[in-house]
């Protein structure tokens, strides 16, 4: 019997860390899948980002997201989990992004319990709803979810607002409200990892984002400190985007792009990743069907 996503997920968890790169579209996460990643992030500010070409500030709708949640869980076989940001609303809404991320076929979301429009979770002058208000949402996911296996996180940006106590307070909450695991957003040193690991018997999710608050930690080092799954949200994103930029000014500069040749996935590259024989075959075979 095929694992649903949610249950795949899981399974894989029980075997260890789980490193999850950032992907914002089905191109990216069908690398991801190529080069070996066992589960992958959908990052809200990638798909804001790159989507929209605006600022990760709650601008992005559900249904935007949930449609590109779409495109990526089709394309690849691994489990993906989505950024809900603050579920798009209050428990009503939250119940729907729900429904719609699992009908999406992702393993899982997490949501955060950030005031909204919300921000970047590493930026200044960010604001959390009481703790009660993010129980309430955190209860409305766990009756929303029809697979008992989809995998609710619940993030808590508190750190930032109110210190590490109020996080951890927060954290055992949303973990009796029923939140399967928990994110603790922009902790700033090594001892805040493992403080608010000890104090947290849960599954836990680890952001190594770039230019933020978090040092720089290789994913080994947070499972040694308790973690069992570490996001990569913005990194292939950044690359790619300061690649292109390269590239651009390279044409623009000189008229050709002869020059780039040796940086490019080439075609056969593209077609394989894309399984172009595939579809060639299928159409072949369908075409001398009907003949």
């Amino acid at each position: 019997m095929t694992l649903s996503p949610g249950a795949l997920l899981r399974a894989r968890l029980q075997k260890g860390l789980l490193v999850l790169p950032g992907v914002f579209n089905a191109i990216t996460a069908l690398l991801a899948e190529q080069v070996g990643f066992e589960a992958l992030y959908l990052s809200g500010a990638g798909v804001t980002n790159s989507l929209l070409g605006m600022p990760d500030i709650a601008l992005i709708t559900l249904t935007e997201m949930a449609q590109q949640a779409r495109y990526v869980a089709r394309a690849v076989k691994l489990p993906v989990i989505a950024d809900a940001d603050t579920g798009y609303g209050e428990v009503l809404n939250v119940a729907r992004t729900v429904e719609e991320f699992e009908q999406a076929g992702l393993a899982g979301l997490h949501l955060e319990d950030q005031v909204a429009p919300k921000r970047c979770g590493h930026l200044d002058g960010k604001q959390v709803i009481p703790a009660e208000e993010m129980v309430k949402k955190i209860r409305a996911a766990v009756r929303a979810r029809s697979d008992p296996s989809f995998f609710l996180i619940a993030r808590t940006d508190a750190r930032s607002v109110n210190g590490l106590e109020d996080a951890i307070a927060r954290a055992k909450r949303y973990l009796d409200a029923g939140a399967d695991a928990i994110f603790p957003e922009s902790l700033q040193s090594r001892a805040e990892f493992e403080t608010f690991a000890k104090a947290i018997s849960a599954p836990l999710l680890a952001n190594m984002t770039e230019f933020g608050k978090t040092p720089y930690l290789r994913a080994q080092e947070f499972a040694e400190m308790g973690y069992i799954m570490v996001i990569f949200p913005m990194t292939a994103f950044r690359v790619m985007m300061h690649a292109a930029r390269e590239a651009l000014r390279t044409l623009k500069e000189t008229g050709t792009q002869q020059s780039l040749l040796d940086r490019m996935q080439t075609r056969k590259e593209l077609y394989e990743l894309l399984r172009y024989a595939d579809y060639e075959r299928l159409d072949r075979e369908i075409a001398e069907g009907d003949s």
